[in-house]
């Protein structure tokens, strides 16, 4: 189980090296964390976008492109339908933006001839090392899907269960959190939250353990639930998925750890034919080298399904 992102590292390492695709790779950030991605083994890299512009990023950064493979594509849309249609091809396993609009960026992940589009719903998630608690904490959906109907979170419930079960946690705990832990028709939320507890009972979601809805104390910490008396619940403060009932309740939880906290973290897009990194500039480095490590053990649990 992994419980770090240096135990993620050390699943990588068990993995076969895995193959990036990089659209419009003419970015510092990103050359230099495909750079330290294949220096730590997690992944080579093809790099699409202006030849020009790459090369003299890279001789700024002191950075050997004798080993990459580049794809000279000036145009941003064009090089990012290039490079997400090396992926669809199987010439590469995981998809990266670099300097390019998030938007253009998502339509070439959508597009129908040569994009990563599946029958499944798109979500995000989040991955984070806490310190202090003692398992990785997987948060969704913080950024893709603003308020998701019941079905929709039954959806992302099951793509964050598959990126756990990538990262070696056999049977999560999944929180659908609420402002409170019991039910309130007058609160919306909390009645999906029990719905999906339903679901995942009569096996309509399955491989991990649904609880809700919950607090976020009685989610993340069991003193909290042992004051609250909710020692019989399923989850006592030792949850493994945080389930956001909208886009705001994520974003800002995110926001709050990334820059409250000491923390460690990486993402990527789920529900798509092979991972995809979709972070920002103002990510840390390395945010952008975990989130490649991350997609890397998704990447290697798809192919063996």
């Amino acid at each position: 189980m992994s419980k770090t992102f240096e135990d993620l590292l050390s699943k990588v390492s068990q993995c076969s090296k895995k193959k990036l695709s990089v659209a419009v790779a003419q970015d510092d950030a990103v050359l230099e964390a495909v750079r330290a991605a294949k220096e730590r083994g997690i992944a080579d890299s093809i790099l699409v976008g202006d030849a020009d512009k790459i090369k003299e990023i890279a001789a700024s950064i002191n950075m050997d492109l004798t080993d990459y493979e580049v794809i000279d594509v000036k145009d941003p849309i064009e090089a990012a339908t290039k490079a997400v249609s090396l992926v669809h091809d199987g010439e590469a396993d995981m998809y990266m933006k670099g300097l390019i609009e998030t938007r253009d960026f998502l339509k070439s992940v959508l597009n129908k001839e040569v994009g990563l589009r599946t029958d499944k719903v798109l979500s995000h998630v989040c991955v984070f090392e806490v310190p202090g608690y003692d398992r990785l904490l997987f948060l969704s959906d913080v950024a893709f899907i603003p308020y998701p109907t019941l079905e929709e979170k039954a959806e992302i419930i099951k793509n964050t269960v598959e990126v756990c079960h990538a990262c070696g946690i056999p049977n999560p705990k999944v929180a659908p959190l609420a402002a409170v832990e019991v039910v309130n028709p007058k609160m919306p939320v909390t009645v999906e939250a029990e719905a999906l507890t339903k679901m995942n009972e009569e096996g309509k979601i399955t491989g991990c353990i649904v609880d809700g809805p919950l607090s976020f104390d009685l989610a993340l910490d069991p003193q909290a639930a042992k004051h609250k008396g909710a020692t019989g619940r399923k989850i006592v403060g030792d949850a493994d998925v945080f389930l956001f009932p909208d886009i705001h309740a994520g974003n800002i939880t995110y926001k709050c750890l990334v820059h409250t906290a000491d923390v460690k973290n990486g993402n990527i897009l789920t529900g798509t034919k092979a991972p995809v990194i979709l972070t920002s500039r103002s990510d840390e480095f390395d945010v952008k080298v975990n989130s490649i490590a991350l997609a890397a053990v998704v990447a290697e649990a798809m192919k063996n399904q």
